[in-house]
């Protein structure tokens, strides 16, 4: 018990060590109107560096990264699907997941979150 209390106090120690580092290492001391201002190969800009962004384009990527980490989960099962270890509980739950993930795609499609045109 004394050792998982010891790996836990260093793990928060480290974790504290690393964000003061950072926070240390991100401020800028010098901050000057040549450092605020976007440099477009020695150009004065046109128009604002600040271009409003699609949020399909952002559902759209979470949606990417959501089905991403579930080809991860999956991967292991499939894997085990040739050997004896796997119980029927197992596939029953990959079933469950399947069907929730399906159920997932079809909300999205209806939303209309999977729609390319703006």
């Amino acid at each position: 018990m004394e050792k998982v209390m010891l790996s836990v106090l260093l793990a928060v120690m480290l974790g504290f060590v690393l964000l003061f580092v950072g926070l240390f290492l991100g401020v800028s001391f010098y901050v000057g109107r040549e450092k605020v201002s976007p440099f477009e190969c020695g150009f004065d800009p046109i128009g604002s560096s600040r271009v409003p962004f699609s949020l399909r384009f952002f559902l759209l990527a979470v949606i990417f990264v959501v089905f991403d980490v579930e080809i991860v989960l999956l991967f292991p099962v499939v894997m085990m699907m040739g050997s004896c270890w796997m119980w029927i509980s197992s596939y029953l739950a990959l079933l469950g997941f399947l069907v929730l993930l399906f159920g997932g795609v079809v909300h999205e499609w209806r939303e209309g979150s999977l729609e390319w045109e703006m």
